[in-house]
């Protein structure tokens, strides 16, 4: 598979690129632990179909140290006892807030209030900021064809400056 472009060959795809690593950078930084983060951005890769977002996300996510079952059961986190209540809560939330063309009322009340019993004001504001920032990255990736398969852990790391 060959990429149809690709966007950091310009100065405007690089520009856009620093500002979703800015974004990105402010996420990590939140009190919203990192294995959360680690998994939400798997999962909704993995429902959009991104192979290089499941690549990056695999592997930054091993390089952190996230262990190889539970980035292995990621794709069936509801039949599996490796994670816990909270990051269930997340790993719904991501499901239904990837799937919102599927899903005629968007994220269920139900759904909210579990997020709302594990999390604070802040880490929600990096939740939600997060899913909305991974699908957008995925649809970057996945219309210009960005194959996964090549990624190395810290690829990317100074983007943000």
């Amino acid at each position: 598979m060959k990429p149809r472009m690709d966007l950091m060959s310009s100065e405007l795809g690089v520009k856009i690129a620093k500002r979703i690593a800015s974004v990105n950078l402010a996420i990590q930084e939140s009190p919203l632990p990192r294995a959360t983060q680690d998994l939400v951005t798997l999962r909704a890769s993995q429902i959009n179909g991104c192979g290089f977002c499941v690549d990056y996300h695999t592997q930054e996510a091993a390089a952190a140290g996230e262990s190889g079952v539970r980035l292995h059961l990621v794709a069936a986190w509801r039949e599996s006892t490796v994670f816990t209540e909270a990051e269930r809560a997340a790993l719904a939330l991501t499901e239904e807030g990837t799937r919102l063309a599927d899903a005629h009322h968007g994220v269920s009340d139900e759904t909210w209030e579990r997020v709302r019993e594990h999390y604070d004001d802040d880490q929600i504001v990096a939740l939600v900021s997060l899913i909305a920032l991974i699908n957008a990255s995925n649809r970057l990736n996945v219309i210009v064809r960005n194959p996964g398969g090549s990624y190395q852990p810290g690829m990317f790391a100074g983007m943000a400056s």
